[in-house]
């Protein structure tokens, strides 16, 4: 054990730098998907993300919105585990056929009024992937989508801004 604390004391910090993204651009950003939040959701939006067979670097980039660094749930934004508690359907990745019947059935498990939005270039288009004996493509081509966030992957402000514009768009 002594052995461990040692090493741990002589290595030191051996990440990198990193400028905590806290600045003028998120906060304004934040308070306008807030205030689109309390008017229209009455303080809060509920997520349910779904990977449909992607690579998991959207999911990443989805994840990194709850961390402290971005905090997204200080904006009245929550991530949920049933469809039958979601607002919206963040989906990723090309469509895979085994995943097919899994979403058309979160879809229909989501309460109206819903949104899709389909995150990353692959549940855009199908990506490299497009379609196959293995993949159905883009997520449009097995359920409906109101909103696609492009990116390989979207960064968390990306997906900040494309849930503002979806906001906007449904007024």
């Amino acid at each position: 054990m002594l052995r461990i604390f040692k090493k741990i004391l002589t290595t030191g910090v051996v990440t990198e730098k990193f400028n905590l993204p806290r600045d003028a651009e998120l906060e304004a950003l934040g308070i306008q998907v807030k205030r689109h939040i309390d008017r229209q959701f009455s303080g809060s939006i509920a997520i349910r993300a779904v990977d449909a067979g992607s690579c998991n670097g959207c999911e990443l980039e989805i994840h990194a919105l709850n961390n402290p660094f971005y905090d997204i749930e200080r904006f009245g934004v929550h991530f949920v585990a049933s469809p039958r508690h979601a607002d919206v359907l963040l989906v990723t990745g090309p469509v895979s056929r085994h995943m097919q019947t899994a979403l058309l059935r979160t879809y229909e498990a989501t309460p109206n009024p819903k949104w899709v939005v389909a995150v990353g270039d692959c549940a855009a288009c199908g990506g490299e992937f497009g379609v196959s004996y293995a993949s159905c493509g883009a997520v449009a081509n097995v359920i409906p989508v109101d909103m696609v966030i492009p990116g390989c992957p979207p960064t968390p402000l990306a997906l900040m801004t494309g849930l503002l514009g979806l906001m906007n768009a449904g007024k």
